[in-house]
């Protein structure tokens, strides 16, 4: 399993009422959700983000309320992929149960750019900075993870 795709660039403390704000919740349209991602941080994201697109932030991604909407706001939005340094607990374990691929890697979330080209290789967790030629490791998924993942989230890896 691997993700290719641009680059789009947060720091520190990105919270899930950021991600997706508390006023876009009574929908349960992913897509709904997906037109309102990250735009209280950067109105642009939307317009911006294409199919396949990583998002690389910093430390204690995912930070806030325990709420699946994030996760799902991103992935509907096209992101393939988030990258930080650290992902708060409730976000990384939502993000694995509806099947949004996530890794930590400090010196990656530091050193990306905006706007860089990124791919990645989950079964080796390597991370290849297409513009800059670097490569960094992160931790691979666990086969039981890559599973989840790979078949769309927990639900339908049990079906």
């Amino acid at each position: 399993m691997n993700a290719k795709g641009r680059v789009h660039k947060f720091g520190d403390n990105v919270d899930t009422d950021v991600i997706i704000p508390a006023r876009y919740l009574n929908t349960a349209s992913h897509k709904e959700l997906a037109a309102h991602c990250m735009e209280d941080i950067d109105a642009t994201f939307v317009g911006k983000v294409q199919q396949g697109d990583i998002m690389v932030a910093e430390k204690n991604f995912g930070c806030g309320s325990s709420r699946e909407h994030a996760p799902i706001a991103i992935k509907a939005s096209g992101i393939s992929c988030v990258i930080a340094s650290t992902f708060a607990r409730i976000f990384y374990r939502n993000a694995i149960n509806i099947g949004l691929p996530i890794l930590e890697c400090d010196e990656a979330a530091k050193e990306i750019r905006d706007g860089d080209v990124v791919s990645v290789n989950f079964d080796t967790g390597v991370i290849t900075d297409e513009t800059t030629g670097k490569t960094y490791q992160a931790e691979p998924f666990p086969e039981f993870i890559q599973n989840i993942i790979s078949k769309g989230g927990l639900i339908n890896s049990i079906l």
